[in-house]
């Protein structure tokens, strides 16, 4: 029940300790040098010590303080952890600056090259460029990507230990290298922790689901009379998620019906079900056409529902639907240490050690019959069908059938990413400081898919017949008992929901392995400091060198190009299709060398003259040689006006690029199977053909070139302003392009089959709108996706906020809104429709959700000395179904989403720790998240979508949780 889990949880959660650290929600200028010092008895302290100096991220110019030349959002750990306990990467999607982040509720697909991998793993998206554009650093350094599409998955981070996290909305790969496209997330470590710190919390929702668990220990100290300095941390996270989008019941099978045009446009409804596919079994031809079996498997007449715009979709009725997994499972476990030596006053040696072992688990398609042949003779069916069938002269039957929930594929990622690094940090002379490092990074992806069907197996296990002992087995065993096929066959038992045995199931659905290896070597250095000073202040200067080498291998034990033996099959067994719909293919070693160096200058031009406290010039440059793709320049030239303490006004104009990743350049053919419409033939029938992509080794870079320009204005202590306009465009982008899409499927038909669309698509007969290519035996047999580089991607928008601290009632109050406002995200191909993926919550494969304005408040109030109360408020504006203007659809909006989180903490205990314990009840008001869907999703009755991802589908959650630090 769920009360006694919520119980039972909370019993769990009083028996651990946690780790005190107090929230601060404070202003962005303070916050770059909150704890800098490493002072953990005074952690809300504001002030770094005047000697030390800040790397502020943005740039690799030393300053003394907290400027930055590009819009910087800085949060710190603790603060964005109150109000979603858990995950540090799936906290900060609380942030506007953040659109279409993947997490455990992002929809995920179990295959294929945009989820690389692994569907659940957390991505960090900036502004929804995709995170392939967005840079992970760890204190200013490259975090090697984790998938093989090159993505970091952000959990290899070791929060316990992780002081803030600085994120830069604006291009830098002039300073820190390629993917800095739409920015760069630092982590920043606290390297000087002193003490120890645990820490737990526990959270279950109030439907006694999506149950999680957190505990962490972190412990440093200084050795070697005060000149070494070690520190290490572990820590455990489970979320056990949502298996199955029907534990909402709001999630009623919803998705899109119709073919999209003005006679049958595209309607979101609910209640789907797959008309030819009941649980039960449905036979479609022949003496029993258009019956189904009963769970004890008497046949009835199928009972339809109401039809829809799509071809095999009704609503309601006895047809089956695809119930996927809601919130996927993540059970994890996060290792880091770290020990630096003063080996002088100038000179100073690390070496560090970062390793997660993680699993992420979702459930998605379950066993599908599609008209499959039966034979009348089938021991399992009912004598007396047998006797009809064999009056009538009918000697087979093709039968059509959705499996159980026992009969889902089972995904499961388990990723091993370990980074290791040393180097040597240093000063000479007065103004000048130095570092080289070297980092070997790992990352094993071992993906599982259980309850894989092997369709040489069905075919076997469907040809039922009794043997001289009157026993039931599979034909196969008597005809052909050497063929490997042969052994171990359990025959298969279709007749009624339930009917199959479990030993049936375990020899069809087997499982199958991918083994994807990813390595980096990295070797940097970096000089920074000032030659000389001009008649405004000193002149800066920093000069960095990298080289990286990147490898990638797979290996898989299920092919695309596994065809089927059909020797000895009688029936459901063609010797051109693959084993099975899902598979991985083999990757030899390819491996990509970088070679970079840049240079990033800061001049002061006035100072001190009317109007003008400091007026500075900021400019940087890069050259990038990739062996794979290319040479490169990269710059950005930024300009500071400081009016007063008070006012200031921020400026750049940045060139950056993205190069193509080994996968997208070398990547062999993987295949998916799909369900899709077929907007060719007439009323736009859905097909279930796979989709096979490929790399490109002929792709360039993409080049983008960002403006920026902003203000920052305190007109009190207590109150600061900050306000920056972006523009963003990429020429050359790299994308996936799939030949299912709506868009490239009408820009095909509508040129007649000249378009090169259209070779995204095969066919038997030709792609033009004529009577004779309409018909349903055109349909397509395979989709086609290629890695191209499209013409362009643009976006624009605003960034925005606000800080206030003051009191309330006696007591302090703080006060943070941040907004994000960016209502258009174009994406431009050649031939092809403009789609704009702003504002829409849905769109094709890589294509995530974006909401024109994105809002997210944050208030703490400390009515008691002891005692803290946060709210979060999180407001995303409404948006499109669709941003493809080729299509029409009945009331394409998506209503506006808000949830409220409160959060209590009570400082508990005496003596030389600090403890507390903090009670957070996310979605207080159990807000539902509105429906949605993706137009072409509607062909599988629940499979996915119903919800835009980034919203809350989880409900009302309880979280307690108790930190100490001593």
């Amino acid at each position: 029940m769920p009360s006694a889990r919520l119980e039972s949880s909370f019993k769990l959660t009083a028996k651990l300790l946690g780790g005190a650290c107090l929230l601060s929600l404070i202003q962005p200028e303070l916050a770059f040098s909150q704890t800098m010092s490493g002072n953990q008895e005074n952690p809300g302290s504001s002030e770094a010590p005047a000697s030390e100096a800040i790397v502020v991220t943005g740039s690799r110019i030393v300053r003394n303080g907290n400027e930055s030349p590009s819009p910087v959002t800085v949060v710190q750990t603790q603060d964005i952890l109150q109000m979603r306990p858990g995950v540090l990467s799936e906290a900060l999607s609380i942030l506007p600056v953040f659109a279409g982040s993947k997490g455990t509720t992002s929809n995920p697909s179990t295959t294929g090259p945009t989820v690389g991998g692994n569907g659940n793993a957390n991505q960090l998206n900036l502004r929804n460029l995709g995170p392939n554009r967005t840079l992970v650093l760890l204190d200013g350094y490259r975090v090697p990507p984790t998938s093989f599409n090159n993505i970091v998955d952000v959990d290899i981070m070791p929060q316990m230990l992780i002081q803030r996290v600085d994120t830069v909305t604006g291009g830098v790969s002039a300073v820190y290298g390629s993917d800095a496209v739409a920015g760069v997330v630092n982590y920043i470590l606290d390297k000087k922790f002193q003490g120890l710190r645990l820490q737990a919390n526990s959270g279950i929702s109030q439907l006694g689901d999506a149950r999680k668990v957190q505990a962490g220990v972190a412990y440093g100290r200084n050795l070697l009379d005060n000149r070494a300095h070690f520190e290490a941390s572990y820590e455990y996270i489970l979320n056990e998620g949502i298996p199955a989008r029907s534990d909402r019941s709001f999630l009623n099978q919803i998705g899109m019906t119709g073919a999209g045009t003005s006679t049958n446009p595209y309607l979101l409804q609910r209640n789907l079900r797959q008309a030819g596919f009941p649980f039960g079994g449905l036979i479609t031809n022949g003496l029993f056409a258009n019956q189904v079996f009963g769970t004890d498997g008497t046949l009835h007449a199928f009972q339809n529902g109401t039809t829809t715009g799509s071809s095999g979709i009704q609503v309601g009725g006895e047809g089956g639907y695809f119930d996927a997994t809601l919130a996927g499972k993540l059970y994890a476990h996060q290792f880091f240490g770290r020990f630096d030596y003063e080996v002088s006053d100038a000179l100073k040696a690390y070496v560090q050690v970062s390793g997660n072992h993680k699993l992420n688990q979702n459930w998605s398609d379950p066993l599908r019959l599609n008209r499959v042949t039966i034979s009348a003779t089938d021991p399992f069916l009912a004598q007396t069908y047998r006797t009809q069938l064999a009056n009538a002269n009918q000697s087979t039957f093709l039968l059509s059938q959705l499996g159980g929930n026992n009969t889902r594929l089972d995904s499961r990622s388990l990723s091993d990413q370990w980074i290791i690094s040393g180097g040597l940090d240093g000063s000479f002379g007065k103004d000048w400081q130095w570092g080289v490092n070297y980092s070997y990074n790992q990352s094993i992806l071992n993906v599982t898919l259980n309850n894989n069907p092997d369709y040489q197996r069905l075919a076997a296990a469907l040809d039922a017949v009794t043997n001289s002992s009157n026993q039931i087995v599979c034909n196969i065993t008597i005809t052909n008992p050497t063929a490997p096929v042969a052994q171990g066959c359990v025959p298969y038992n279709p007749f009624g929901q339930g009917a199959a045995s479990q030993a049936s199931l375990n020899y069809i659905l087997t499982s199958s392995t991918y083994r994807a290896v990813t390595r980096q070597n990295d070797v940097t250095a970096h000089i920074a400091g000032s030659p000389f000073s001009s008649w405004a202040g000193p002149v800066k200067v920093a000069l960095s060198a990298e080289w990286r080498r990147l490898a990638f291998s797979a290996k898989s034990s299920l092919h695309p190009t596994d065809l089927r033996d059909c020797t000895g099959l009688r029936f459901n067994c063609s010797s051109t299709a693959t084993i099975s719909d899902f598979t991985f293919p083999d990757n030899p070693k390819i491996s990509q060398s970088v070679s970079e160096g840049a240079i990033e200058v800061e001049i002061p031009l006035l100072k001190d003259v009317p109007l003008v406290q400091e007026l500075s010039l900021n400019g940087a440059a890069r050259y990038t040689h990739y062996d794979t793709s290319g040479n490169y320049w990269t710059w950005k030239i930024g300009g500071e006006w400081r009016v007063s303490d008070n006012l200031r006004f921020r400026a750049t104009h940045s060139r950056d690029i993205r190069a193509p990743t080994l996968y997208e350049l070398f990547a062999p053919a993987s295949t998916i199977q799909v369900t899709t419409q077929d907007l060719l033939l007439t009323g736009g029938p859905t097909s279930f053909a796979p989709i096979v992509t490929f790399g490109n080794p002929t792709l360039t870079a993409e080049v983008a070139h960002t403006w920026t320009a902003g203000m920052v204005w305190r007109p009190t202590p207590r109150l600061s302003f900050t306000v920056d306009a972006y523009s963003i465009r990429i020429a050359n982008a790299i994308a996936t392009i799939s030949g299912n899409a709506p868009s490239l499927q009408n820009a095909c038909y509508d040129s007649g089959g000249t378009s090169y669309f259209c070779t995204l698509q095969a066919r038997p007969g030709g792609y033009s709108r004529t009577a004779a290519n309409m018909a349903t035996s055109n349909a397509v047999t395979t989709w086609y996706g290629a890695y191209l580089n499209l013409a362009a991607i643009s976006t624009k928008g605003i960034d925005a906020e606000v800080n206030y601290s003051g009191e309330l009632f006696g007591g302090p109050m703080n006060l943070r809104l941040m907004a994000a406002y960016q209502p258009h995200i174009y994406y431009v191909t050649p031939g092809s429709p403009t789609i704009d993926q702003g504002s829409a919550g849905f769109g094709p494969s890589g294509f995530n959700p974006a909401a024109p304005l994105r809002i997210a408040g944050f208030f703490r109030f400390q009515p008691a000395e002891h005692f803290t109360v946060d709210i979060l408020e999180k407001w995303r504006g409404a948006m499109k179904q669709s941003g493809d203007p080729t299509v029409t659809i009945v009331d394409n909006r998506i209503s506006p989403f808000a949830t409220t989180s409160l959060s209590f903490t009570a400082d508990i205990g005496a003596g030389s720790g600090k403890a507390q314990v903090v009670f957070t009840i996310e979605n207080l008001f159990n807000a539902r998240p509105p429906a949605g869907g993706y137009i072409t999703n509607g062909s599988r009755a629940g499979l996915r979508d119903g919800f835009v991802a980034g919203d809350d589908v989880v409900g009302r959650a309880f979280n307690i949780g108790v930190r100490a630090k001593f």
